[in-house]
This record gives C-alpha cells, structure tokens and sequence, in this order.
C-alpha cells in the first residue's frame, strides 16, 4: 500500500463555509498545521459572487492521508455543500 502525500483541496461554496471548515479541522487535527483558506475565482468570470473558497490542507508529515481522515474531509465538506480535490 502506498501512502498518499499529496495535497488536497476543500473546495467550498463560500468564506463563511471554508473558515468554518478550516477551524473544525484544526481543532480536529491539529497535526495538520496550517490551513490556508483561499478565493479561487471561477474561469472567465469577474463577479466576485462567482467564486468558490479553497481550503488547502497539505497531508501529515509522518503518516499522509490515511482512509479516515480523507473520509472526514470529504463529510467536512459534504457538510457545506462543497467538496474535496486532489491539489
């Protein structure tokens, strides 16, 4: 079995959702460091109503992405009507 290391990215609706999402999973799992919580504008629009927020989260140093924890972040996500991408 190979450890996945790569880093995954929460792609959710709204701010209010990705800063949720990002103090759930740091309280959850603070072994995850720093979570960065971006705005990712959406291909040819200039309507800042058309963006989706990214919360990017880099695997555990030691461990990776374990079958658990990525489950978390697809129901973290899930759970604001987002979902989770491979970055």
């Amino acid at each position: 079995m190979t450890t996945n290391f790569t880093r995954q990215l929460l792609v959710l609706p709204d701010r209010d959702a990705a800063d949720e999402v990002a103090e759930e999973l740091s309280a959850r799992w603070p072994d995850l460091g720093e979570l960065e919580v971006v705005r990712d504008s959406l291909a040819g629009e200039d309507d800042a109503e058309d963006a989706q927020w990214l919360v990017v989260v880099d695997p555990p140093e030691e461990t990776g992405w374990t079958p658990e924890l990525l489950a978390a972040l697809d129901t973290l996500a899930a759970d604001q009507d987002g979902w989770r991408e491979e970055g």
